[in-house]
């Protein structure tokens, strides 16, 4: 892979940035979903709108990572790949698993506020294999992709994620990105996007993020994860 030596290589950086949102967000939703009174369902639609928009984004975060990462770095980083990819594949599935039982049972849930404990379990569960995968992740994976993916292929992991999710929902999803986000790092992830999203996007996330936090979590600005939690 000749042409490695002369293309600059991937910058992981946006993806610590991801993680932290997942931490954060999947680790306040099992108590934001306990204290929904049984039969709030209009409190119930509210968290549970915005569970269904996590699971969303972290379903198409790994697929992706399956995709789109997986299968290069098994190309190209020899015994380190091999000794670990399939662990994330199997991590992977764990975390599917434990997310397909949490779609299944959020849409009764947001209609009629009742099950709620059932629900917490369930995301308690998926918390718990998705923080374990993570870390094995950034310690694991991410200097690999350093050295064997270039910054071009590893752009095309946001494209997949942003190029699948509602239009609509961009802005937001930047904003939760920028709560906790290295402002040098969301400058490089922006540059890549069009100047109206370069200049506007700055501006109109973080506000539409504050709103939704205050609406979801009752609090513009709810607990901050931060790097130390990796």
């Amino acid at each position: 892979m000749n042409k490695n030596h002369v293309e600059a290589m991937a910058d992981v950086r946006d993806m610590y940035m991801a993680h932290t949102v997942f931490r954060r967000e999947f680790s306040l939703l099992p108590q934001l979903v306990r204290d929904v009174a049984p039969g709030d369902a209009k409190r119930a639609e509210i968290v549970g709108a915005h569970a269904d928009m996590l699971c969303d984004t972290l379903h198409l975060h790994h697929e992706g990572e399956d995709l789109l990462l997986w299968p290069r770095l098994i190309e190209r980083g020899g015994e380190e790949a091999a000794a670990i990819v399939p662990t994330m594949e199997v991590q992977h599935h764990a975390i599917e698993e434990a997310h397909a039982a949490v779609v299944a049972l959020l849409p009764d849930w947001r209609r009629t506020g009742r099950g709620g404990d059932q629900l917490a379990d369930a995301l308690e569960h998926l918390r718990a294999a998705l923080i374990e995968h993570m870390a094995m992740e950034e310690a694991e994976i991410l200097p690999l992709a350093e050295r064997y993916v270039t910054a071009a292929e590893w752009n095309e992991l946001g494209e997949h994620g942003m190029g699948k999710t509602p239009k609509k929902q961009l802005p937001l999803a930047f904003g939760l990105v920028m709560y906790e986000g290295d402002p040098e790092v969301i400058k490089a992830v922006l540059a890549h996007a069009p100047l109206p999203a370069r200049l506007l996007m700055p501006i109109i996330g973080p506000r539409l993020f504050a709103a939704h936090a205050k609406r979801v979590h009752g609090t513009a600005t709810p607990p901050r994860i931060g790097a130390g939690a990796r």
